[in-house]
């Protein structure tokens, strides 16, 4: 079972905080170029992109990155992040919004994530505003329903962080608001993880926990809500930081464990993709753990762990379509 890759490939974060603005601004012909080297001979990469509503908050989180549709090259298709971030939780515009992000990506769309970490209560992801389930449930029938009427083949899906905390209600209380009308428009769900990043995990026994995190995602949280086998996991966000004791040999090592695990767990979990965070750092001399995720310094030299995910990506992506 081949993954489909894809990468971030802006230089906005976010940290326990607020947003975190990279130092140097991002540098379109770069970026291109990047992309390029990191899909080599394979049929596309995806490229993640943000895009916040909020009716009533201004400004808003800027989207990023800027105008995403420049680096769609290639066979290069968009995997749109929508953002519930309406501080009252009024569905008021957020359906419309949806709507009209489907289908203003057209063709180049290939998956819509409605809602950011909707179990992660932090200031910056979805987890923190109220009525994020409901925005959740109906943004989802909503894209699906557009896509549908457009013609579209367009995945649409949610993503969510592991769960450690065994009073967390987030998957029985999507399960209780859940209906055939959004089960049957997911075609993914997303996993974004870290392991090693916020925990230490010794280097041997990463592939394990991996496992064990991909494992428990599929068997016991999705189950709580009816997720059939038959929609697809992805992991929508991994990295690890390089930095003060934080090693860019390490990071590449990291990479290389995570991504091969998950392609060996593929076809028995249905595992259909992986996405890197990020394309480079937000600032390559900061000691803060969420500056230096990147692939790439905040100037695009590359790490080691550029040239490890080129290379995965050229060994267990999709090939080419042969020409007839």
């Amino acid at each position: 079972m081949t993954l489909h890759f894809g990468i971030y490939p802006g230089g906005i974060l976010g940290d326990e905080q607020g947003i975190v603005h990279p130092v140097r601004p991002d540098v379109p012909d770069r970026i291109t170029e990047a992309l390029d080297t990191l899909q080599g001979d394979t049929a596309g990469l995806s490229v993640r992109a943000y895009h916040s509503f909020a009716a009533t908050v201004t400004p808003l989180e800027p989207p990023t990155p800027a105008d995403p549709a420049t680096y769609l090259q290639r066979g290069r298709k968009l995997d749109l992040v929508l953002q519930f971030r309406e501080p009252s939780g009024e569905l008021e515009g957020w359906l419309e919004f949806v709507r009209e992000a489907v289908r203003t990506g057209g063709p180049n769309l290939a998956s819509v994530q409605i809602c950011e970490e909707p179990n992660a209560d932090l200031p910056v992801v979805d987890g923190s505003i109220p009525n994020v389930l409901n925005a959740l449930i109906e943004g989802v029938v909503a894209a699906k329903q557009e896509a549908r009427a457009l013609g579209h083949s367009v995945a649409v899906g949610f993503n969510a962080v592991p769960t450690f905390n065994p009073a967390d209600t987030f998957w029985s209380e999507l399960g209780t608001l859940a209906d055939d009308r959004f089960r049957q428009s997911l075609d993914y769900v997303g996993l974004d993880f870290f392991p090693d990043v916020f925990r230490p995990i010794a280097a041997e026994q990463l592939a394990e926990v991996v496992t064990a995190v991909l494992t428990a995602f599929r068997r016991t949280d999705l189950q709580r809500v009816g997720i059939p086998d038959s929609v697809a996991v992805r992991i929508c966000e991994n990295g690890w930081p390089t930095g003060p004791d934080r090693s860019e040999q390490r990071q590449a090592a990291v990479l290389e464990t995570v991504v091969r695990t998950v392609a060996a767990l593929s076809a028995d979990l249905n595992i259909d993709g992986y996405s890197f965070f990020a394309l480079r750092d937000a600032d390559s001399t900061a000691e803060g753990l969420f500056h230096r995720f990147g692939l790439m310094r905040d100037d695009y030299t590359p790490k080691p762990a550029f040239e490890t995910y080129r290379r995965l990506i050229n060994e267990l992506g999709s090939p080419p379509v042969a020409p007839h």
